[in-house]
């Protein structure tokens, strides 16, 4: 019996040209080279906005970054939800003016 028969067989990567299974590199090497994960654990979500967990932490507690979806028991953050707090952040030297957002 070849190992391919007793549902053994490791799941390689047609894209790739090596017989590295896809397990051993990882969700992110799965995908396509130009395809960004949709979905970031925490710690890629505070690194895709530049800041460390703890400060990633407080963002989300306090509301200025948003909270985790939920799967099964994993956290995971929307990337382009966080794009649009991250653009909404106040630029350097400009006062978050809280009352600029409230609409009469």
């Amino acid at each position: 019996m070849s190992p391919a028969d007793d549902g053994s067989a490791r799941r390689l990567d047609p894209a790739r040209n090596d017989n590295t299974p896809v397990a051993k590199r990882g969700r992110r090497a799965a995908l396509p080279p130009n395809t960004p994960p949709l979905g970031l654990s925490r710690s890629e979500a505070a690194a895709y906005i530049g800041i460390g967990n703890n400060l990633f932490d407080e963002l989300v507690r306090d509301g200025r970054m948003p909270p985790a979806k939920r799967i099964n028991g994993r956290r995971v953050w929307d990337r382009r939800r966080l794009e649009a707090a991250f653009e909404a952040l106040p630029d350097d030297g400009q006062e978050d003016d809280i009352w600029s957002r409230v609409s009469v």
